[in-house]
Parts: structure tokens; sequence; C-alpha cells
């Protein structure tokens, strides 16, 4: 018996328990499948030679283990990137009071000043980074400018609108 029939003796024996194994991790068992089957493809028994069925055992173990962790840490960022929500004064509102549109379009007013005043460059930054969904490396290359200088426009701007926000209108 050749060592890749071997290696492929022992995924097709320990599948089932190598979905059981990452299915608590995943917390879902379709996940599951989709790592061990994703393992098997990564696992190239033709590069193992002269291991014992526990070597090779052990091996898709950590291979599904590390999968697993993979999707573990893609699902944070996603979420974390999902949690950076829109500022308030950007988000479509439902029906509100008198008093609180007065105090939106107080906000809007201000926001709309800071705005005014920032420069071109960095109106279209924050245009693009806050409003529109875009990388600060994509509002970089745009402008022909460092992504630490879109980061710096950015930055700036949204501490200006804050302060703005945070003081009371002078009318």
């Amino acid at each position: 018996m050749k060592d890749g029939e071997i290696s492929h003796g022992v995924y097709l024996s320990h599948r089932a328990a190598l979905i059981d194994y990452v299915a608590p991790i995943l917390g879902s068992r379709e996940a599951a499948e989709d790592i061990v089957q994703d393992a098997f493809l990564r696992f190239v028994p033709e590069r193992i030679r002269s291991v014992t069925p526990e070597q090779t055992l052990a091996y898709l173990y950590r291979i599904v283990r590390n999968l697993a962790f993979d999707v573990l840490r893609r699902r944070k960022v996603e979420t974390r990137e999902l949690a950076q929500d829109v500022p308030f004064w950007a988000t479509l509102r439902t029906e509100a009071t008198p008093e609180e549109n007065l105090l939106l379009s107080d906000n809007v007013r201000s926001v709309s000043r800071v705005m005014a005043d920032l420069t071109p460059e960095a109106r279209i930054a924050v245009e693009m980074h806050r409003l529109g969904g875009y990388t600060l490396g994509e509002v970089a290359e745009h402008l022909g400018i460092s992504v630490a200088t879109a980061h710096r426009h950015v930055r700036g701007a949204m501490m200006r609108i804050a302060m703005a926000l945070d003081t009371p209108d002078e009318a």
C-alpha cells in the first residue's frame, strides 16, 4: 500500500471525527464540514512520505484546527468592520419629534460649516472614507497622497466635527 493511499484512508476513516472536533470551535456543523473538506484539499498526501498513520492523523487535526482559527479570525475582523458605525448625522432617520428635527438640523448645519471650512483634499477624504465607505488606501490613491496623510485628514476633520457638535451654536 502506498503512502498516499494510507493518508487518504486515514482521512476518510477520521472525517466524521474531524468534523466533530472542529464543529464546537466554529459553532456550526456545516462550517466544520467545509473546513474539513478544505483541509483535505490542502492535505497533500504526495508530500508525506514514510510517516505513520498516527502522524498523518495528527497532521490532519492540525490543518483542521488552523483553518478553523483562520475562519474565526476572519469573522472577528468582519464583525469589527461592521461595528464601525456610520456617524449618527449620516444615517437615515425615522419619524422624529419637532425638537429632534430642530436638533438634527442644528447638527447638520454645524457639520456643513466644518466641511465647508476644510481643504478640498480633506473634505474629499472625509466624504470618501466616512460616507462613501472607501478604505484609507483607496482614498490615498484617489487623492495621490500617502495613507498616513489620508488618515490625518479624516481624523482631523472628524475631531473638528465632534468639537463642533459638542459646542452649542451661538445664533
